[in-house]
């Protein structure tokens, strides 16, 4: 249950967290950051961090910051119905098990909205709730595989390439986030909850946009083109004296890098002349760009072309990215106090609100410290709950 201790636009909703590796608990961090009374269960004696992390790891206390953990183990009937009676005033319950094992458990959205017709119920898998994959099991890099990605990543005859991050999880969590903030809005309307999913496919399918569309208004097949954008060039990443720099050139911006380029030739030149023939050109335009960009540095081609007015930036390093004037300026660093790590840093919010700011109010929790205090909110006494913990069921 929400307390008045909680602030922010989302602080009157209680999440029931039961997610573990990484797109649920991405799901549950955009809510917990906007104020979300967050209760994580976890299983007793589990210490595990998300994927193969420490739980005092970066991974873990980026994930899992601003929540609340208490220990609870759904294998025994007795855990069941705690979660049972939690369920009875909650307003979000998020779950990435596989399909079936939340109805073994007796913990699925049918049964639950029988106790709370109100509850929105928060599933990610990696293939859907059913069909003939859903009970496989999901995992980031399969699914950006199925979805076509690592089609389209990569060099063309090097093989598909993976995405440097999790981008399956990420994306599925984060859809979620927007199917369960939806779902409260229409509970406004309605008075009822709702069943809401997503899997790591469908999120990856969604997040492909235009090369997904490609093929499905043209029937156009995407192929793999590198750091080269796969429509319009020159648009992609150029080697200069010190490293490489990101342009865009294209459209009514080639003119403008021409100039700054000091190449008026290639505005005329027949291979170059209109969009589609830089497009079919493209290894040989980026030649001719790269004999004039590799003269000089990044910063400096940076500062003249941003000044004339064609996009471009530097090809950062992490530790590059957090020191760079506007990161900084975003605020993208969000600090933390954690008991044991002292004064830490995790990754901020993607996204502001003008008068409600999101808050990095707690670090990751250790596992079970807050079981007492949550159930001791819903009733449990102290008895009780020492009675819960001798039978493993806490």
């Amino acid at each position: 249950m929400a307390t008045d201790k909680r602030t922010g636009p989302l602080a009157r909703f209680t999440i029931l967290d039961l997610t573990r590796a990484r797109s649920g608990p991405t799901a549950v961090r955009q809510l917990s950051d906007w104020g979300a009374n967050v209760i994580k269960i976890e299983e007793p004696g589990d210490t595990g961090g998300a994927m193969d992390d420490r739980r005092h790891g970066p991974d873990f206390q980026n994930m899992h910051r601003n929540k609340r953990s208490i220990t609870l183990n759904l294998k025994s009937p007795e855990g069941v119905e705690v979660l049972k009676r939690m369920a009875k005033t909650a307003d979000v319950i998020v779950e990435n098990y596989r399909p079936r094992v939340k109805h073994r458990l007796g913990i699925d959205y049918e049964t639950l909205r029988k106790i709370n017709p109100r509850i929105v119920y928060a599933s990610i898998s990696g293939f859907g709730q059913d069909g003939p994959y859903s009970e496989r099991p999901g995992l980031d890099q399969v699914a950006q595989g199925m979805s076509g990605l690592m089609s389209i990543t990569g060099r063309p005859g090097e093989g598909p390439m993976r995405a440097g991050i999790a981008i399956g999880d990420s994306s599925a969590g984060i859809y979620l986030a927007f199917g369960i903030v939806t779902a409260l809005l229409e509970r406004e309307e309605t008075g009822a909850g709702q069943w809401v999913s997503t899997s790591l496919l469908q999120a990856l399918i969604a997040m492909l946009d235009f090369q997904a569309a490609r093929w499905v208004v043209s029937h156009e097949v995407p192929g793999q083109v590198g750091n080269d954008h796969p429509l319009y060039m020159p648009t992609g990443a150029f080697r200069t004296a010190d490293g490489y720099i990101n342009i865009a050139g294209s459209g009514n911006l080639f003119p403008r890098l021409c100039k700054v380029l000091g190449t008026p030739e290639l505005l005329t030149h027949p291979d170059y002349s209109d969009y589609k023939l830089r497009h079919k050109n493209r290894a040989a335009l980026v030649k001719a760009i790269e004999e004039k960009t590799s003269r000089r540095t990044s910063a400096e081609w940076v500062e003249e072309l941003n000044g004339a007015g064609v996009p471009c930036g530097p090809i950062y390093k992490m530790n590059e990215v957090f020191a760079d004037p506007q990161v900084r300026h975003l605020g993208m660093a969000a600090p933390v106090h954690h008991y044991a790590l002292g004064d830490i840093e995790v990754v901020a919010q993607g996204v502001r609100l003008s008068g409600t700011p999101f808050r990095v109010r707690t670090a990751a929790p250790d596992p079970g410290v807050h079981t007492e205090e949550v159930l001791g909110e819903y009733g449990y006494s102290p008895a009780e709950i020492a009675k819960l913990r001798k039978s493993a069921v806490i």
